[in-house]
């Protein structure tokens, strides 16, 4: 006797023999669908933000301030940078933009990171669209296949972060100075960076990858307390990583494009002291 719960058959997915027959498409009746437009269209518009900017090859220094998308710049075309992060490491060969040299290490740390796998999965592929709502895809292959495996060498973008960072960090001291390069001196621009970096350490560290190597590999907690405390702290951070994650990516465009507004000639940084 027909139950009307009996599975479809020549079907993949949701709808295989092994899962409960269900005609709806899913049971959910709350605009499920707001979080991942909303992460599509936040990604998407930072995608064509960075892209504008990376290749944009101008406006991108403004003593003493520099862009985070061109930090460090490694190549002849850089503008001059009076003890700034500027090292002739690609030569005059280099012809394009070198934003694109760097912006492949912090791209690529974010790229794999699990949070922002989770969200463009969701965002631009529905694979699950959500909780509880059925992705359109027959098969999943998860990330053992080419070119998904890549994912796996998030751990190696997060050592790159760290040197990325820490060049940032010496950017931020470097906004200490004024236009003529005297120390002691803050600027708009200043807090601009102070925030900017708190943010790219507080989201790098709370990495899933920092917390394992933090606190991964250990039998006994207790004989390693000063890893324990550090587990602890990183574990903290980690809880937030998706509100750091979007704070920090929306902070550095926001410096960016304040060094694009001074650099350009839009306003003039304004100076407390």
């Amino acid at each position: 006797m027909a139950t009307g719960t009996e599975p479809q058959q020549n079907s993949g997915g949701v709808r295989s023999a092994t899962r409960a027959a269900i005609d709806a498409p899913h049971l959910r009746t709350d605009r499920w669908w707001l979080a991942p437009a909303a992460t599509a269209a936040g990604l998407l518009a930072f995608v064509v933000y960075s892209t504008w900017r990376a290749f944009a090859n101008a406006d991108y220094y403004s003593a003493p301030y520099v862009s985070p998308f061109y930090s460090p710049c490694l190549a002849d075309n850089c503008r001059t940078m009076h003890a700034g992060p500027n090292y002739d490491l690609f030569g005059a060969w280099w012809a394009i933009s070198p934003a694109i040299i760097i912006l492949i290490f912090p791209l690529g740390f974010r790229l794999t990171c699990y949070y922002y796998r989770k969200a463009y999965y969701r965002g631009f592929w529905a694979s699950p669209p959500a909780c509880a709502v059925a992705e359109p895809h027959a098969k999943y292959s998860g990330e053992t296949r080419f070119p998904l495996i890549l994912q796996n060498i998030h751990r190696y973008f997060f050592y790159a972060a760290i040197l990325v960072a820490a060049v940032l960090t010496y950017d931020t001291v470097l906004s200490f100075r004024d236009t003529h390069y005297h120390w002691g001196h803050m600027g708009l621009g200043t807090v601009v960076f102070l925030v900017n970096i708190a943010l790219i350490w507080a989201y790098t560290i709370s990495c899933h990858s920092c917390r394992h190597i933090v606190g991964g590999k250990l039998k006994h907690f207790s004989k390693h307390p000063v890893r324990y405390k550090a587990w602890q702290f990183v574990g903290r951070l980690n809880a937030r990583h998706m509100q750091l994650a979007w704070a920090s990516l929306l902070n550095v465009a926001l410096a960016d494009f304040y060094v694009y507004l001074v650099a350009s000639g839009v306003f003039d940084d304004p100076r407390f002291f």
